[in-house]
């Protein structure tokens, strides 16, 4: 183990450090476990208000005139960045500044170069996510 690594878990084993409840590892394998969630979790009205909250703040990726919560539409970026926000809500408890954080995290895990915020209108919807695109429309075709 890293010097660095055995620092952090001392660290956490003192001051009682939750562990990250989905460390972003995959983009790949995550891309499509989100999107599964987006399907199968249902927010209640509290829920999708803490949701709302989180992801009306930040700009949608692929197209920067919209939000995150709503985006221009449905593409499989989006359906990512919607469930892993309904499993962080639904099963994890998280606050709507703890989801922004967390899907900021995963939209720079996904294109370390960052995203345009206009890919969506300039033919990007087809392209993986590390190629400023939305990976695609039907979530079972997810591009990569």
């Amino acid at each position: 183990m890293r010097r660095a690594s055995v620092w952090l878990v001392m660290v956490c084993a003192l001051s009682g450090c939750a562990s990250d409840p989905v460390p972003f590892t995959d983009a790949k394998a995550q891309t499509l476990e989100f999107i599964g969630w987006e399907q199968e979790i249902r927010l209640t009205p509290q829920q999708e208000a803490v949701k709302r909250a989180a992801l009306e703040a930040l700009p949608a990726a692929c197209c920067g005139d919209n939000s995150a919560y709503t985006c221009c539409c449905p593409c499989n970026l989006s359906r990512s960045i919607w469930g892993l926000s309904q499993y962080l809500v639904a099963k994890q408890n998280y606050s709507a500044s703890q989801v922004k954080d967390k899907v900021s995290e995963w939209v720079a895990f996904v294109n370390p170069k960052g995203f345009s915020g206009d890919s969506c209108y300039r033919g990007g919807c087809p392209r993986p996510f590390s190629e400023n695109g939305c990976g695609g429309m039907n979530p079972n075709q997810v591009s990569f």
